[in-house]
């Protein structure tokens, strides 16, 4: 009876943080600047003079204007409306909404086969106990966090997603096959876990939150932010979709094909090559634009350097 009740308070638990956070959110997070009567980021400096200089608007808004009023405050109406969501087939349609889903589709069967299966693996390839395994597929999850963050501000840094995302992938190969080679000793496998973890979790990371952001917030759609919860929602369902198809395979290939558990890691392995398929088209587009970027810079130091030049031989020609 005991052990039932513990397998309850920890769902009652988990229940109450995530019902407490929808509360927080419902009441507290403001979903765009327009609602509260300020401009939004992208507006132009226009609207960031007129802020300033405390013009109020067509709501009778200023920048000065509290957000939360009390009762003997005038009240404020808002008429601003927001602007129009786009259709499901103009934001699949978008640049890179495709590849991106369909990788993501491959990459998330490989990082939620490792969330649900790995525990599984551990006791019964090494006989380890339950708990014990519990324990060490949690550093799986730590190295998917590092990944994320250290994948995250580098591809921040490079102004690209793709080369980021690709060159973790395709470090992720040897990871997965080290890892699938790991002896009977907890502290190697923890080690290797991390590093299969770090890139395997970190461009789900970044395909799943900052790429989908960045697909959502292209030119063609540019002003209408409502586009970016439509795109989100298309790549990270397609990612379901994925991980839904990789908790039927998994079992048919060890259980009922009766194959090794290095066949389950090959399979990992070519999924995770199909997900660099898949944002190849991107990793071109994006070298293509990195190098013409590249160029372009060149060319005008080279000639910032010739200007250079013939202004010290026309110097030292007045001289003379």
């Amino acid at each position: 009876m005991l052990y039932v009740l513990s397998f309850q308070y920890a769902f009652l638990v988990t229940s109450a943080v995530l019902f407490a956070g929808g509360i927080i959110n419902f009441f507290g997070l403001v979903p765009s600047p327009k609602d509260v009567g300020l401009p939004e980021p992208d507006d132009g400096d226009d609207d960031d003079d007129s802020a300033s200089s405390g013009d109020e608007d067509d709501t009778g808004v200023t920048a000065r204007t509290p957000l939360v009023q009390s009762d003997t405050d005038s009240p404020v109406t808002f008429t601003q409306t927001r602007p129009q969501a786009i259709s499901f087939f103009q934001a699949v349609c978008l640049p890179g909404v495709i590849p991106y889903s369909l990788s993501y589709a491959c990459l998330k069967l490989v990082n939620y086969s490792f969330f649900f299966w790995l525990p599984f693996y551990l006791h019964s390839q090494y006989g380890w106990k339950e708990t014990v395994a519990d324990e060490i597929s949690i550093y799986y999850d730590v190295g998917g966090i590092i990944g994320g963050m250290i994948g995250g501000y580098l591809s921040d840094r490079m102004k690209k997603r793709a080369p980021t995302v690709v060159t973790m992938l395709l470090l992720a190969l040897p990871s997965l096959w080290g890892y699938s080679a790991s002896p009977n000793n907890k502290t190697i496998n923890a080690v290797l876990m991390a590093v299969a973890g770090f890139f395997i979790g970190g461009p789900a990371n970044l395909i799943s939150s900052a790429i989908s952001a960045d697909l959502g917030r292209q030119d063609l759609i540019k002003g209408n932010s409502e586009a970016l919860s439509t795109v989100t929602g298309i790549v990270d369902g397609t990612g379901s979709v994925g991980a839904s198809v990789g908790q039927i395979l998994v079992p048919l290939l060890h259980k009922q094909l009766h194959l090794d558990w290095h066949w389950v890691f090959y399979f990992f392995m070519l999924m995770t090559l199909m997900t660099v398929v898949c944002i190849l088209p991107m990793l071109v587009r994006e070298v293509r634009s990195m190098k013409c970027f590249l160029n372009y810079q060149l060319r005008r130091q080279a000639a910032a350097l010739v200007q250079d030049t013939h202004r010290t031989d026309r110097q030292h020609s007045l001289n003379s």
